[in-house]
């Protein structure tokens, strides 16, 4: 069950479920369906991301003591190539919904395709030869990226209800064209790139990719010893668990400052940010665990499922914040 990582497709899910919420919000209406298909094609490229992280983790050997090693528990290295193959099919299977799922969306936008596009380069290059960017320390900002102000506003845009935002894109696209090269011109092709995607659609991102990337940060701490010694140059290599645990608190007083800063100049709705704080006592928790135990790497090691329960516990409180907010007409 550890090599499977039920918890860990919540970084699939989770944007799906806010986006909903947030398309519930401004427009009266959720497509259950669709929300429920895309939650699918997203855990199907979360299954790949894991599967083929395995494999290249393998390649490099700095999974060789990890037990929960997919690679490891088939049989170790030589199992290798057909845990790609399953990895490639899985991927297949998640773009080929996500394909679908976006052209019977009303308005063809063509930014969900390119959203989720990148999203997914990222979690290649994360781990896939011959970037490995994770090895260069840049994964959590990858990460960061990729599940927020990339897949969120994607999910958005792919879950309206009608084709507003595609027309509005459009039209931007056009103005933007007109407008040449240079500053001007590429202040207007990103304003196109933004058009009909709400304030409240980039906040939730925000959060969404701060508890995601929390979950990666956190996944280093008993692994020091083995990234160093393949020359994998984490973030917690760089900064060791003394320093890491103070970025873990500022990362968690952040997200929950920015629900309260976003409600505060009227991006988010007050009964969102004051649900995200039912998900503080997680976020606690969750820095509690890593003061007290950091320095062993045995038992900081269930340091992730703390950050998974906070960034689901946050997720979900967006989700009935936005619900709420819908039905009180904030």
């Amino acid at each position: 069950m550890a090599a499977i990582k039920p918890p860990m497709y919540s970084v699939g899910f989770i944007p799906v479920l806010v986006a909903a919420a947030a398309s519930f919000y401004v427009h009266g209406a959720l497509p259950w369906g669709r929300t429920a298909a895309f939650a699918l094609a997203a855990i199907l490229v979360i299954a790949w991301l894991n599967l083929s992280n395995d494999a290249f983790d393998a390649n490099t050997g700095v999974d060789h003591t990890k037990p929960e090693s997919v690679v490891n528990l088939l049989g170790g290295p030589s199992r290798r190539h057909a845990v790609l193959l399953l990895a490639k099919a899985l991927l297949a299977s998640g773009v080929g919904l996500l394909a679908h799922l976006i052209a019977s969306a009303p308005g063809a936008d063509p930014r969900p395709a390119a959203l989720l596009a990148f999203s997914i380069v990222c979690g290649y290059v994360y781990q896939g030869p011959p970037f490995r960017l994770s090895y260069k320390g840049l994964g959590e900002p990858l990460c960061f990226f990729a599940f927020g102000p990339s897949a969120t506003p994607a999910f958005y845009l792919a879950l309206q209800p009608d084709g507003a935002a595609a027309a509005a894109y459009a039209a931007a696209a056009t103005s933007a064209a007109a407008a040449g090269g240079g500053l001007a011109g590429a202040a207007a092709w990103a304003s196109a790139l933004a058009a009909g995607v709400p304030p409240v659609v980039w906040a939730l991102s925000i959060i969404v990719g701060l508890t995601t990337t929390a979950i990666l940060f956190c996944s280093h701490f008993h692994q020091i010893a083995g990234d160093t010694a393949a020359g994998k140059r984490s973030p917690l290599v760089r900064l060791g668990t003394e320093r890491a645990r103070h970025v873990l608190r500022g990362a968690a007083v952040l997200t929950h400052g920015a629900a309260l800063a976003a409600a505060a100049t009227g991006v988010l709705p007050w009964a969102t940010a004051a649900a995200t704080l039912l998900a503080a006592p997680a976020a606690r928790a969750m820095v509690a665990f890593a003061d007290e135990n950091h320095t062993v790497p045995a038992k900081v090691a269930p340091l992730k499922r703390f950050a998974v329960k906070w960034h689901i516990l946050t997720g979900l409180c967006l989700c009935a914040g936005l619900a709420a907010a819908r039905a009180l007409g904030a």
